[in-house]
């Protein structure tokens, strides 16, 4: 018996962007530095689980 496990959706500030509409890179951006949404950092690249942001925008995933 298996189970499966759903890894979280990552976007980048571009795909976060477009996923709401009127949301800028710059505010995503913003909303991960001032630690409002979780994000993971890879070198320079953000990188935001689709649930994190739909989460703080009041969507459902």
């Amino acid at each position: 018996m298996t189970t499966e496990t759903k890894k979280p959706r990552l976007l980048t500030l571009k795909q976060a962007a477009g996923l709401i509409e009127g949301l800028t890179e710059y505010r995503v951006r913003q909303l991960c530095t001032d630690n409002i949404i979780k994000y993971h950092k890879f070198g320079n690249k953000y990188m935001i689980p689709e649930r994190e942001l739909l989460k703080y925008f009041g969507e459902t995933a």
